[in-house]
């Protein structure tokens, strides 16, 4: 298991064989930005906050694929630009989001306690909210 550091706004989750997290926050946007913070942690080992930026537009039937194309994106923008995101400012229009990915460039002397995502995993992905909270669970593929 990960040793996820208890300053963070998620948690890791029970799960025999991929890596399964719980992301909090308090409004669905900040859901988004913490869900690719936690994505980062688990690869990197750290996602602290940089001066590179990266627009992303994606689309979704509702607002749990949504997420899950949100999440595809940010594997796909870390793994292609060398990114390591600590945050995004999204923008939700119905079933689409746009907006800026920020973070650092990817550091073979920093970024390499982590583990490799494969895939953000449509199995039990869920978001809920209450009390003032959002809450996703979502597991990713190692």
């Amino acid at each position: 298991m990960h040793l996820i550091p208890d300053v963070m706004s998620f948690e890791e989750l029970e799960h025999t064989a991929d890596i399964r997290v719980r992301v909090k926050a308090g409004s669905l946007e900040d859901l988004f930005s913490e869900a690719a913070r936690a994505l980062m942690v688990i690869m990197y080992g750290v996602a602290d906050p940089g001066i590179l930026r990266r627009h992303v537009e994606v689309e979704g039937r509702d607002i749990i694929s949504l997420m899950h194309a949100f999440l595809s994106e940010v594997l796909f923008v870390s793994e292609v630009d060398d990114l390591v995101v600590s945050g995004a400012e999204v923008r939700l229009s119905g079933t689409g989001l746009e907006g800026d990915l920020f973070g650092e460039p990817f550091s073979r002397e920093k970024h390499l306690s982590g583990m490799e995502v494969k895939g953000i995993s449509f199995s039990g992905l869920s978001i809920a909210s209450g009390n003032h909270t959002y809450t996703l669970e979502v597991t990713f593929d190692v």
